[in-house]
């Protein structure tokens, strides 16, 4: 079973500790890198929401979730919608439909409307990542055509 949890002091180390496999890690930041970026949002007027994402009691990979501004370009529709950010899964972790179950919790959380109403979900990434397109897709995502830090936009109407 799938759960979104805090960080904390406690998990801290074996959430920046988790990796993607080698050739993936030109798609994602590492953890530790995405935890930096959420006290820079956090400290600047961002809605940055970090989780721990656990199989059982494992914890197997990281989601980043933010409101608005991310620090990096946006697309049009980014004022007033949410991203995510960053998701990955530990190599150790992946094949296991982890990564799906995540991004159902992820935008379970999203529907909350935690930072305020949204209209929109949005993903970006790299093109050639075939398996975070498919992923995306399959969830309801589609690409609206913009393209920003060379990566395709998709969108989820909320």
């Amino acid at each position: 079973m799938i759960t979104l949890r805090k960080i904390t002091l406690e998990n801290r180390r074996a959430i920046f500790n988790l990796e993607v496999a080698e050739e993936q890690r030109r798609f994602v930041a590492s953890n530790l890198s995405s935890m930096a970026s959420c006290y820079v949002l956090a400290t600047n007027g961002g809605h940055p929401f970090p989780f721990a994402i656990y199989a059982d009691e494992q914890p197997v990979g990281f989601v980043m979730i933010t409101y608005g501004i991310t620090g990096y370009e946006i697309p049009s529709i980014a004022d007033d919608s949410y991203c995510i950010l960053r998701l990955m899964i530990d190599e150790h972790h992946q094949n296991r439909g982890y990564g799906r179950e995540a991004m159902i919790k992820a935008l379970e959380f999203i529907h909350t409307f935690p930072a305020g109403p949204a209209k929109y979900c949005w993903i970006s990434y790299g093109a050639e990542n075939s398996a975070a397109k498919k992923l995306y897709e399959s969830l309801g995502f589609r690409e609206n055509g913009e393209i920003c830090n060379n990566e395709p936009i998709t969108v989820l109407e909320l």
